[in-house]
Formats: C-alpha cells, sequence, structure tokens
C-alpha cells in the first residue's frame, strides 16, 4: 500500500510540474502579446496628453497676444484722441525734440503753399 500512495504523490507531483510547465509555455506568448499591448497603449496615452498639452499652450499663447494687441490698440485710441484738438501741445513736443539733439543744427527754409522759396532775396524786389 505505501507503494501506491509513493505512486500516487510522484505522479500527482509530476502532472502538476507538467501543468505548470505546459502553463507556462501558453502563458508567456500571450503575456508578451498583453504587455506589448499595455505599453502600446501607454505610449498612445501619453502621445497623446503631450499633444494636448501642446494644444494648450499653443491657445494659452494665442489669447495673450490678442490681449496684447488689444490693450496696444486702446492705448494708441487713447493718446490719438487726446492729441486731435491738442496742436499746440504737438508743437511744444516737437520744438522740444529739436532742442534735445545734441551736436545737430536745425535750418528753417521758408515754404509757400508747402514749396520751399530758395530764392527769398529776390522775393519782394522791384525789377
Amino acid at each position: 500500500m505505501s507503494d501506491n500512495i509513493g505512486f500516487g504523490a510522484v505522479f500527482g507531483l509530476g502532472m502538476v510540474v507538467a501543468l505548470c510547465a505546459g502553463a507556462g509555455l501558453y502563458g508567456c506568448p500571450q503575456y508578451s502579446v498583453y504587455s506589448a499591448k499595455m505599453s502600446g497603449e501607454a505610449e498612445l496615452a501619453q502621445a497623446t496628453q503631450n499633444r494636448q498639452v501642446l494644444v494648450q499652450t499653443a491657445q494659452a499663447e494665442r489669447d495673450a497676444e490678442v490681449l496684447r494687441a488689444e490693450g496696444t490698440a486702446q492705448a494708441n485710441k487713447i493718446i490719438g484722441d487726446s492729441l486731435k484738438e491738442n496742436a499746440d501741445y504737438l508743437r511744444w513736443l516737437w520744438i522740444s525734440k529739436l532742442d534735445n539733439q545734441n551736436n545737430k543744427t536745425v535750418v528753417y527754409v521758408p515754404t509757400d503753399g508747402m514749396v520751399p522759396q530758395l530764392e527769398t532775396g529776390r522775393i519782394g524786389e522791384a525789377h
């Protein structure tokens, strides 16, 4: 009877080992496929996330540029409106800019209807 128990135990143990080996031989290729699939899905998710970050960054930069342009346009409008009826200020500003030039000589050329009067010595002479 002890021979039957020893044979059954050895046979059972052999069957367990054989089944484990078979499961390993079957499972390894399946695991490789599963692992590759999961790795591919992870890379796709990472690429999708990176693309979304780039899109959101571009949208934020575009929005910031629009805000800057709107601010510049408003500032230009305010300045333009304030200068429309202030010719005296513009004249003063122009003269002060001329005064602040270093080593420059300002020559005034008289004009008549926006045409320079180059022969001013003869103007008004009686012939």
